[in-house]
């Protein structure tokens, strides 16, 4: 039978490691809240930013627990090559996933494009011109001025160009002036 004793400083480490990512995950999530108030970003997006952090302070705690209890690092970095290898061959089979996802960060990040804005994409074969009613990973919906729903996968957003009409607070002023 083992004893627990043995392994006094990988429990100590992995203890030591935990609290630290949870603190930095904590940390993060205050930091993220924090920007998404003050950049105007939907609770929808913010919600995936929560994820993706998750998701990476996960990994991260995997991988250093799995070093501190002594998995062979040359057999550890075979299987995530492996793993990544699979991952990307299927995002390959399937460009136009990959092509959406990032084109929904760079709208995100760093596209003037807002939630409520009005405006024309730039298309000789269709006339969309509406509110920025949601972004999300993979699609921007949109309520066009004729009273349509429609959706526009995020790569055809950026590929196309956008022509921002007004966004809620000119129109708001507008209406205002109005009255």
């Amino acid at each position: 039978m083992l004893d627990p004793m043995s392994f006094k400083n990988e429990i100590l480490f992995t203890v030591i490691l935990l609290v630290v990512i949870i603190a930095v995950n904590s940390l993060s999530k205050r930091a993220i809240r924090r920007y998404g108030k003050t950049s105007s970003i939907d609770m929808n997006s913010r919600k995936i930013i929560f994820y993706l952090s998750n998701l990476f302070f996960y990994v991260l705690a995997f991988v250093g627990i799995s070093l501190i209890w002594g998995v062979n690092l040359k057999d550890f970095s075979l299987f995530l090559s492996s793993v990544l290898a699979i991952v990307g061959i299927g995002f390959v089979a399937q460009w136009s996933i990959l092509s959406n996802l990032t084109a929904s960060v760079i709208l995100f990040f760093s596209h003037p494009l807002r939630l409520g804005d009005r405006i024309r994409v730039q298309d000789k074969d269709f006339d969309w011109t509406g509110k920025v009613e949601d972004i999300s990973g993979f699609y921007l919906f949109m309520r066009t001025d004729d009273g349509r729903r429609i959706t526009i996968p995020t790569n055809l957003v950026i590929q196309k160009g956008i022509e921002i009409l007004k966004n809620e607070e000119e129109e708001a002023q507008e209406q205002t002036a109005k009255d």
